[in-house]
């Protein structure tokens, strides 16, 4: 019997360990920290062993291959040692894909990758199809082909995990964009982390689509360089293309083997440039799976975004609330900013990832009137942007920080949290940050 080691034991190891005990493997889940009592409870009911705080070699090394979770970097000494060994280790898509034979559509991106997951997950829902939306959001991809027959998978996957692939091969492959992020897990080498992202595509054939944002400079000179075998299908605001999807006067234009799909920008449920990006990209998608054009239209009319992305909360004495906590990098506080037409209090801060602000500088200037730091080191922001802003406050809860918006804000402004920083200095992840965010809102 073949040995699984799976190191982590999040959704994604979880996950796995319920596939790789279906598939007659020898299950030992190993995890450094506590392991959630939710999952603890999930491993004793299927009976797979496993260990808390700690690695313990002698059962860790004896693997026939090991799955390791995405949080844990190619450079940390164990998995260093565990090729030595000439042990596989696997990223959890690359694992999974073995064992289903569903059409995937697989996402990745710095930034825009959950709402378009989200909205060709919705396309296929409401054109009847059974599908499965997996990998960095809801149930895992592993949880979801060993307890489901799904046709097609609709996956967002992260950098991290492409690290990990060997075989992996996405039908449709999507890059919504590529901004600096996590350069700390590449030797801040933007080019390592540009080709992590690329990785998306490196085993697709000319029967394969690449979707891609032609606006996005660093992916079009890295094409140039490296070109991939799969179909390109660009999408662009700025340019009208001869395959693809582009905008022309008020509509949305998608031309894909020789058919012609229109529909009006205005008919979007989602609001921002970046959103009509993302619409394009996953309506493309839908268009090469042969989704009718009537599916699409409604989908995209009625569509409700991700929770914490731009998220409009409540509107106190003519003041909107937006938490937008999903913003753990600058370029997606770039969006959020740009599509704020009201004078705006800006909550942002957190662990910083080597973020450079000076991007945000034309918008702080336009539309900021106050930023509130929230963050257990804030230098970086007041540094960049304490001479551009006429007031600046310091703050290190969130509750805190929202009773300073409250009393900042005037009629008609709107507050803002999106922090381009990620959260794990006052929060769990990016989520508890947003549901505390909303949590205060509604305690004012």
């Amino acid at each position: 019997m073949a040995r699984l080691v799976i190191l982590g034991a999040g959704e994604s190891g979880v996950g796995t360990a319920i596939l790789g005990l279906k598939k007659g493997f020898e299950v030992f889940v190993s995890d450094k920290g506590r392991i959630k009592e939710k999952y603890k409870n999930v491993l004793e009911h299927i009976g797979i062993d496993w260990e808390e705080e700690k690695h313990s070699k002698h059962r860790i090394l004896n693997a026939d291959v090991v799955m390791k979770s995405p949080g844990i970097p190619d450079t940390a000494a164990l998995i260093v040692e565990i090729k030595e060994k000439g042990i596989p280790v696997l990223s959890e898509i690359e694992f999974v894909s073995k064992y289903t034979d569903a059409m995937i559509i697989g996402i990745t991106g710095s930034n825009g990758k959950t709402t378009t997951t989200m909205l060709t997950h919705h396309i296929l829902v409401e054109e009847g199809l059974n599908v499965g939306m997996a990998g960095n959001i809801g149930d895992s991809f592993a949880k979801m082909v060993a307890e489901y027959n799904h046709d097609f998978y609709v996956l967002e996957i992260s950098s991290f995990q492409l690290d990990g692939i060997v075989d992996f091969r996405p039908h449709i492959a999507i890059l919504t964009n590529i901004t600096p992020d996590h350069l700390d897990r590449y030797a801040y080498k933007f080019e390592n982390y540009v080709a992590s992202k690329f990785r998306i595509a490196e085993n697709q054939t000319k029967d394969d689509f690449f979707i891609y944002d032609a606006d996005d400079e660093v992916i079009v000179e890295w094409l140039a360089k490296n070109p991939v075998k799969s179909r390109l299908m660009p999408f662009s605001l700025k340019t009208q293309l001869e395959q693809g999807a582009f905008v022309k006067s008020d509509k949305i234009v998608i031309k894909t083997n020789n058919e012609i799909l229109e529909m009006m920008t205005s008919s979007l449920a989602l609001e921002g440039k970046h959103n009509l990006k993302n619409t394009m990209a996953a309506s493309t998608a839908a268009k090469l799976l042969g989704i009718r054009k009537e599916t699409i239209r409604a989908s995209i009319a009625n569509f409700q975004g991700a929770e914490h992305r731009l998220e409009k909360v409540l509107k106190i004495q003519h003041v909107q609330y937006i938490n937008d906590s999903k913003a753990t990098n600058v370029n997606a506080t770039y969006y959020a900013l740009d599509s704020m037409s009201a004078p705006t209090v800006w909550i942002a801060g957190g662990v910083d990832k080597g973020n450079d602000y000076k991007e945000l500088m034309p918008l702080v200037r336009e539309k900021v009137k106050a930023i509130i730091c929230l963050g257990n080191d804030n230098s970086k922001i007041v540094d960049a942007f304490g001479n551009v802003v006429d007031l600046m406050v310091e703050t290190y809860a969130m509750e805190e920080a929202v009773k300073v918006a409250y009393k900042i804000a005037e009629r008609g402004d709107t507050v803002l949290l999106s922090p381009a920083c990620a959260s794990f200095d006052l929060f769990e992840n990016y989520e508890d940050r947003g549901r505390q965010f909303k949590e205060a809102i509604k305690n004012l």
